[in-house]
């Protein structure tokens, strides 16, 4: 118990003393042991990573999961350290909206089997993003909270180790500094005219002692300074390593972009996919949507998307010498362009023909397109030049 209260006393001693220095240093009334430039660098770098870190971390979860009484219920299963439940996605919620509404209207009426197929592809939808996030979740957001749970904490804490062996290094400077000043001054020979030997004899005492006070407070002070070199060091080793936590975040963001194109060419997949069932069926619900008019429904635009540069390209009117829907292929030489309907398209991507009826686009380059009555709606007759053949709507962005 006596060496617990020793202690204890102690403790305080050490800490009334660095409050005093660093209430000192704030008012401008003690001198601080600046540290180099190197260093401060090192922890302005450290601390933007940090900072960034946090936001980005934040960020993405907030974009992987939008609901905020979700995340905040999955943090709480995180501290726990229990399993967070599995949590229907909004599109596989859509899907079952859908499939019940069919159920109930009627899945052989139009209406319902359109039902079935969006609801199929809204499944699909929710699936991928299912699996994106869980992808993105370990491979993204588990390296940075890693960081911020592990090493940053590390280094947190080797850094106010730091901060308190600087000030007890500050304080033994300021006491030896007072030592030696109140030593100077009491080894001042006293006048002997003017002072009694009582007085001389009390100032030598008192040089003695000072004497004793200056040679502890330097060895403290050398004590001190080997402690705040070696923590320095250890906090220096420690700092450099945000450059390795640079290259492994770099290789996370890289999984994170692979995981999140992967999800996007799924939902791309699988709507293109949709956007086809439906524009067949389309076909023989609405015969006349999309034959009859040379007319877009709406001013052109300047830059669309492939689904709405389908919804809006004008189709010309039936050519005589077009073979019936029913046969299987279609010899384009033999078909004239249409006098009017025709339009001009900028190439989005590289397209490969993938026979002779398809012709072969180069990106950024300008073709004519146009439709014929019965064609596929995703497609459109492109020419260039002398040649002429299929090309994807989804390729192409109609200029006029």
């Amino acid at each position: 118990m006596d060496f617990n209260m020793k202690k204890l006393a102690s403790d305080a001693g050490i800490f009334f003393t660095r409050a005093v220095q660093f209430t000192e240093e704030k008012f401008g009334q003690a001198e601080k042991t600046e540290l180099d430039a190197h260093f401060e660098n090192l922890l302005a770098r450290a601390d933007s990573t940090k900072n960034w870190t946090e936001k980005i971390l934040r960020q993405t979860e907030v974009l992987l999961q939008p609901n905020p009484s979700a995340r905040v219920e999955e943090f709480l299963y995180e501290k726990l350290d229990r399993k967070v439940p599995s949590r229907v996605t909004n599109g596989e919620l859509l899907a079952q909206y859908m499939a019940d509404a069919a159920s109930e209207l009627g899945p052989t009426t139009p209406y319902g089997k359109t039902l079935i197929k969006v609801a199929e592809a809204e499944k699909q939808l929710g699936a991928a993003e299912r699996d994106f996030i869980h992808t993105a979740s370990i491979s993204f957001l588990t390296p940075l909270r890693n960081f911020l749970e592990g090493d940053w904490k590390t280094i947190s804490k080797e850094r106010r180790l730091l901060q308190n062996r600087r000030l007890d290094l500050d304080a033994c400077k300021a006491r030896l500094k007072k030592a030696k000043a109140a030593e100077a001054k009491a080894t001042t020979v006293p006048d002997f005219q003017e002072t009694r030997p009582r007085n001389y004899i009390l100032s030598a005492s008192a040089s003695a002692l000072w004497n004793d006070e200056v040679d502890k407070a330097e060895q403290e002070l050398r004590v001190a300074q080997t402690e705040f070199d070696r923590q320095a060091e250890v906090t220096r080793l420690l700092l450099e390593g945000i450059s390795s936590t640079h290259v492994n975040h770099l290789r996370c963001l890289h999984e994170f972009v692979k995981s999140q194109t992967t999800y996007y060419a799924q939902c791309y997949r699988h709507m293109l996919d949709l956007q086809k069932q439906l524009g067949s069926s389309q076909g023989a619900i609405f015969p006349g949507t999309f034959v009859g008019t040379t007319e877009p429904a709406s001013p052109p635009l300047s830059s669309t998307s492939p689904t709405t540069a389908a919804a809006t390209m004008p189709v010309v009117p039936s050519v005589a010498s077009l073979a019936p829907p029913g046969e299987a292929s279609l010899c384009l030489e033999e078909v004239a362009p249409p006098a009017s309907g025709t339009r001009k398209a900028r190439v989005l991507y590289d397209y490969e023909a993938a026979d002779s009826s398809e012709l072969a686009l180069l990106a950024d380059e300008l073709i004519t397109v146009y439709s014929l009555p019965g064609m596929d709606p995703d497609w459109l007759i492109g020419e260039r030049g002398n040649k002429k053949g299929k090309v994807p709507v989804t390729y192409l962005e109609l200029l006029s």
